[in-house]
């Protein structure tokens, strides 16, 4: 079987190059002919463009980057680009010797199937994941025979948000070896005028960008250059390297003569609102805060240094409150308070005597605070024309009172009735982000993640000093009466200061003379009517700046809002309504060539005298860092949200997922190097999986604490007379008495009747027994001059629905529907990890909170599993004791 050689697309800002070995003849050396500099292994990226049209904050960016293979063989040649997450792919092109193959947008099924038609070939292979606070990372790869040219282009589109007075646009320049040809541009057009403009960049000196960079601004239009000459680029006077590796970052703002700008081109209108000089609006804020075990350390910390600096910039007309949550839910005060001088020096006491304990009870909490700002507004403590606003911050999952995500969103729906807004900050990454975002969303506001990183404490300030200043509240855009078609969101519970409010639709009549819009609202002091008036003729005249404007740009603006918009909506609905939501999502997103959540894009190239496919695909509403491999996403993508699933990963944990309950539970198997255990006996399939621990590479003298991992796994089918054996090295197949062998550098996937092996390389191995049935196993590499530990194993049950009511084993055995029950939560030996009492399986056990990684979609860093570790080798909840579940042989 021919093996797989990667082809993914590229999607990025700045292309960064990697140069993988792929030569037909490993034999054959580069000429003696010296290189152009900067060129890596033969390879030169000689050109990198990047072109950036700015039209109404519609950005246009066309990336362009072209390499030659000066080497004597075929090379490899991998690209790591960046794009912001908040982009649509809408072109690409990849052109070999001259010849140009284009991608195609098509449904997310459609591309599936045609994907999975050339992986079941072993012809390809894609990878995506989120980068980073603000990126999502793709990579590309292409074979490029000796002598040829390719050049990649790419073209992605993006509505620029107003971001404390500014908008942004973040590029990530990473070219990884010096080119030739280096160019950033970037054309902004704006009819309202250009405030100001500047450029900076993270990795360059002011001296050296001075002389590079170059930005002007006048009237409508803006103009930045980015051009560094070799020498520039260079990481010193006689490095061969590149200096270009951050951020390189434009900011620029809009005349604000007019608090409203209507722009209406091709039958398409939009309406920019940015009010300015209003008072504020009090408000009323209640923060509802984490204080659980898990928020110890430098997280409490930096949350009370953030906390004592949003202090000092509450306004004296504000009133405010805070609750903690832990087990318990205790308040500041019982009620409101105004943030007079004494009450804010009372408040910085309460806050640095706050610290961490317990766990986690969100329900209470944000119903005590929903409670708390109902009752000053029904009891008139609090002015008429303020608004009000609760601030929850937690670093994880509820795990005491109410903990089912649904019934919390429900309770708290119910509670805020639409009146105010819930913004959620998520601290970490072990958490339920998309439990945070959807709950946010459907009370009209909003999550964020805050990163644990050194910078946390200005997160969460930066967080506040978005919302610290509304100056108006039951914002509502109005417009003639059936004059328009497929309207965007016009009504928005706040407008705060150093936003913009941005609506777009479509005219029902495109011969219409004049168009009247009005924006109202409520104001600190009084209501408010702001009205803009447009004469279409003179509107035709103002926008004729072919130089900076793509003609369609109103159109493509419109698209790709209403598209967010439409998906965001989707989150939180079910059945027909979610239906019907996609259908128009899908829509637009086919119409209009952007890559969404729904849509993949095809690229298809001859290779070999064979076709090669490339899929991609934009991340869509899982975990904020989580990592798509198409191959193993779509073999377990029939998974629903209920279905559990169990895995063996680590030293070795075991682990058992129950949707029902929204918890896990986990145990260990402490056991001899050598000893063979058996994971899963189906006596009807004929199915069984068995593995073998290994021990770190020198012996422990504290047997207690030693580490051991499975460095082998064995997987057979009776029935089908096929065997599998995996060890960190290779993967051996046997059908019948035929061998075939594969490494972990092998992309590659093996289908016959009612069975497939996909090998990703270097990462995961996915095994799936007809429809029912599908097991991954995760390689785990350490560092090679690691003195202690090996390469080892992780085995995932994915789909068990398949396996007969029969199948036992250390994992076989949850197979069936079993329950437990948890009470009697009280704190351990460890502060941050309680004990409880399970009653299961007519055992009662005392059992600890704590947490097992998943490594199904991120190898490096794994996703946090909370869960009730079941002690002495997970005796009362295994059937019999664990030394019954030791066999002789692997296979």
């Amino acid at each position: 079987m021919a093996l797989a050689r990667w082809l993914c697309l590229i999607l990025a800002l700045l292309s960064g190059l990697a140069v993988s070995g792929f030569p037909r003849n490993p034999s054959r050396l580069l000429g003696k002919r010296s290189l152009p500099e900067g060129a890596v292994d033969g390879i030169e990226v000689y050109s990198t463009k990047v072109n950036c049209k700015v039209t109404s904050r519609f950005a246009h960016n066309v990336v362009t980057t072209r390499a030659v293979n000066h080497a004597n063989t075929a090379k490899e040649v991998s690209f790591d680009v960046e794009l912001p997450k908040t982009a649509f792919i809408t072109n690409f092109t990849l052109t070999i010797d001259g010849v140009t193959y284009p991608g195609n947008v098509k449904e997310k099924e459609v591309a599936k199937k045609q994907y999975e038609k050339a992986v079941s070939q072993g012809k390809t292979a894609g990878l995506v994941k989120a980068s980073g606070r603000k990126l999502e990372k793709f990579t590309v790869s292409v074979n490029v025979a000796a002598g040829s040219k390719v050049t990649f282009e790419l073209t992605y589109e993006e509505l620029l948000k107003r971001h404390k007075g500014k908008y942004e646009m973040y590029l990530k320049v990473q070219p990884k070896q010096l080119v030739k040809h280096f160019e950033i541009t970037v054309d902004i057009f704006e009819p309202q005028g250009i405030s100001t403009l500047d450029a900076e960049a993270s990795f360059i000196t002011n001296d050296l960008l001075g002389s590079a960079l170059t930005k002007s601004f006048s009237g409508k239009k803006g103009h930045v250059s980015f051009k560094p000459s070799l020498d520039q680029q260079r990481s010193c006077p006689t490095c061969t390297d590149s200096l270009l590796k951050g951020d390189f970052i434009i900011t620029y703002d809009v005349n604000r003569e007019s608090p409203a700008n209507v722009q209406i081109v091709n039958g398409y209108f939009v309406h920019f609102f940015a009010p300015q000089g209003l008072p504020v609006v009090p408000k009323s804020v209640v923060f509802v805060i984490d204080v659980s075990g898990s928020m110890h350390g430098r997280k409490m910390e930096q949350t009370k240094d953030a906390l004592l600096k949003i202090l000092e910039d509450v306004k004296q007309d504000d009133y405010l409150n805070f609750i903690l949550f832990s087990g318990d839910v205790t308040t500041w005060k019982d009620s409101l308070v105004p943030a007079t001088p004494e009450n804010i020096q009372e408040a910085r006491k309460f806050v640095m005597d706050i610290h961490d304990q317990g766990m986690t009870n969100i329900n209470d909490a944000l119903l005590r605070g929903i409670s708390m700002l109902n009752k000053a507004r029904e009891e008139h403590t609090v002015p008429e024309r303020s608004t009000s606003i609760i601030i929850m911050l937690t670093d994880g999952d509820a795990n005491v009172g109410e903990s089912r995500p649904e019934k919390i969103q429900e309770n708290v729906r119910n509670a805020i009735g639409g009146k105010f807004p819930l913004y959620n900050l998520g601290f970490g990454n072990n958490l339920n982000y998309n439990f945070l975002e959807n709950m946010a969303l459907e009370n009209h506001g909003l999550a964020r993640r805050i990163y644990e990183d050194s910078d946390a404490s200005l997160q969460l300030q930066g967080f506040y000093e978005e919302v610290a200043n509304p100056l108006l509240t039951g914002v509502e855009a109005e417009y003639p009466q059936n004059a328009i078609l497929d309207l965007t969101q016009n009504s928005y519970q706040h407008f705060y200061d150093g936003s913009e409010i941005v609506v777009a639709g479509r005219l029902a009549d495109e011969d219409m003379n004049s168009f009247k819009a009005a924006v109202k609202g409520h104001g600190a002091i009084n209501d408010l009517t702001f009205t803009e008036e447009v004469d279409m003729k003179e509107m035709e005249k103002a926008l004729q700046e072919q130089d900076y404007i793509f003609g369609d740009y109103i159109e493509r603006l419109w698209a790709y809002l209403t598209i967010e918009q439409l998906l965001e909506k989707r989150k939180n609905a079910w059945g027909e309504e979610k239906e019907n939501l996609t259908a128009q999502a899908l829509e637009l997103s086919l119409k209009y060539h952007f890559v969404t959540p729904l849509t993949s894009m095809v690229v298809t190239k001859p290779e070999d005298n064979e076709n090669q496919t490339a899929i991609a695909n934009k991340p869509g509403e899982g975990p904020l860092d989580a990592e798509v491999i198409p191959s193993m996403a779509y073999l377990t993508s029939y998974q629903g949200p209920k279905t559990p699933y169990y895995y063996v990963d680590g030293d070795p944990h075991f682990i058992i997922q129950i949707p029902e309950k929204d918890d896990a539970i986990c145990f260990n198997i402490d056991e001899d190097p050598g000893t063979v255990l058996r994971l899963i006996q189906d006596p009807v399939t004929g199915l069984t999986v068995n593995g073998q621990i290994i021990g770190e590479k020198r012996g422990s003298s504290d047997s207690q604490n030693r580490r051991t991992y499975f460095g082998k796994l064995g997987i057979a089918s009776a029935q089908m007379d096929f065997r599998i054996e995996v060890t960190p090295e290779n993967i051996t197949l046997w059908n019948g008495d035929s061998l075939s062998t594969f490494s972990w550098l092998d992309t590659v996937m093996v289908t016959q009747d009612g069975l497939s092996v996909m090998i990703n390389r270097k990462k995961s191995m996915v095994v799936s027994f007809g429809d029912g049935v599908a097991f991954v196993v995760v390689l785990h590499q350490v560092w090679k001059k690691e003195p202690a530990h090996h390469d080892f194993l992780g085995f995932y049950v994915v789909d068990s629905r398949g396996m007969s009511a029969q199948t036992h084993g250390l994992l076989g055995q949850f197979f069936h529907p079993f329950d437990f029950q948890v009470s009697d939560v009280h704190p351990g030996s460890d502060p941050t990890k309680p004990d409880a009492t399970m009653v299961v399986k007519n055992h009662q056990l005392t059992v600890t909170r704590g947490s097992q990684k998943d490594y199904r979609k991120d190898i490096s860093v794994g996703r946090n599993v909370a869960c009730w570790f079941v002690h002495n080798n997970g005796q009362g909840l295994i059937d019999g004791i664990h030394r019954d579940y030791i066999v002789p042989n692997l296979l």
